[in-house]
């Protein structure tokens, strides 16, 4: 072994206090399988007697194992640790390079926690964070990214936090009526009716955070409404936070009306995934183009989540990435495309201008 690489791996130790077997035992999982999940992904070696533990691997791995031991320790205080958490906790210790100190300092800051009746919940990595912190500051948000990365649960989150400060008056959750290639218009019921599936996951996440039954008392008194983006045109809204989802699935004419509706002491936060697009094929995706339209204007916020922002099995991530490769290939195959049929038409019309020339040089 070189002595760079020889330098470069690091044994450290780390005790976790205070000594609890009971502790321990939620840290390390059923069999270890907390502690080979970290293995695992950090490359790193794991051995313990009782709260003593001994880590092997590159430095900064080894450090980052040992942070995350002392993060996961703390949360047993309080509750089961699952597997799901361990990949949440993996995800957000490798989100940043920025030091120990620092990630600390950001995990404790008040400021992005978000405070509602029945749960308080602490963003998970770097853009999580910031995406709150900018809901807080503006206007009118933008959160785009993949499915999985918490942009429209955290988006409900901030709102219900807002109504239950009384910084808003009620809250507004609306989607555009189209989605996954479905026809509305084959469905039984009214409107309404029809659209209530597809607003299931804003019903959940009110649930989690609220409650049922308080739930449908705020929705009884309006103070919560959940809506077709349809029921927005014509109506200026005030001291409300409006969440308008799956806004990848608005027109440019849609997108313009929701935007021109939001009043006087009001927050809009808008979510969507570019990639799913489920308009009819020739039709402009609102979100897409009102990013061009907006990019930079003063007093409005994008945050843009990625592929490892996503806090679902770690398997979406992947499946993700694979996807956004793939997409790039095809993009790249049809440009490739575009550019040979481009130079066979230039071809073309130089023989065919070379052939006139010919002609005319043989009538004379």
């Amino acid at each position: 072994m070189s002595q760079n690489a020889a330098t470069s791996r690091r044994i450290l130790h780390v005790t976790l206090e205070p000594n609890d077997p009971m502790r321990l035992a939620r840290l390390s999982g059923q069999q270890d399988e907390h502690l080979k999940q970290i293995e695992q992904r950090l490359d790193v070696t794991i051995r313990n007697r009782g709260n003593a533990f001994q880590l092997a691997g590159a430095n900064a791995q080894a450090r980052l194992a040992a942070r995350l031991l002392e993060q996961l320790y703390r949360e047993t205080e309080s509750e089961d640790i699952t597997p799901d958490m361990v990949h949440l906790f993996l995800q957000e210790t490798g989100m940043s390079e920025a030091p120990a100190e620092e990630q600390q300092d950001t995990a404790e800051d008040g400021d992005v926690i978000i405070r509602t009746p029945k749960l308080m919940i602490r963003p998970r990595g770097g853009n999580q964070q910031q995406y709150i912190r900018e809901v807080r500051k503006h206007d009118i948000n933008f959160g785009v990214g993949p499915a999985g990365t918490g942009k429209t649960y955290l988006a409900v989150a901030a709102a219900v936090e807002a109504l239950n400060q009384q910084q808003v008056q009620r809250i507004l959750l609306v989607r555009p009526a189209v989605e996954a290639g479905e026809k509305l218009g084959f469905l039984p019921g009214d409107l309404a009716q029809k659209i209530d599936p597809y607003l299931r996951p804003l019903y959940d996440a009110l649930y989690d955070m609220i409650g049922f039954e308080q739930v449908n008392k705020l929705i009884e008194r309006q103070t919560i409404e959940i809506a077709p983006l349809a029921y927005m045109r014509g109506r200026t809204l005030n001291n409300s936070f409006i969440i308008l989802d799956e806004s990848q699935n608005t027109t440019r004419e849609q997108m313009k009306m929701f935007l021109t509706r939001i009043g006087f002491g009001s927050t809009a936060v808008v979510t969507g995934d570019v990639t799913q697009v489920d308009l009819p094929r020739g039709t402009r995706s609102g979100l897409i183009h009102v990013l061009g339209v907006l990019d930079n204007v003063p007093g409005i916020s994008i945050t843009r989540f990625l592929s490892k922002d996503v806090v679902r099995h770690p398997l979406v991530q992947r499946i993700i990435d694979a996807y956004d490769r793939h997409e790039e290939q095809d993009a790249r195959e049809e440009e490739e495309q575009r550019e040979r049929r481009r130079q066979a038409r230039e071809a073309a019309r130089s023989e065919a201008m070379a052939s006139r020339h010919d002609d005319s040089g043989d009538t004379h």
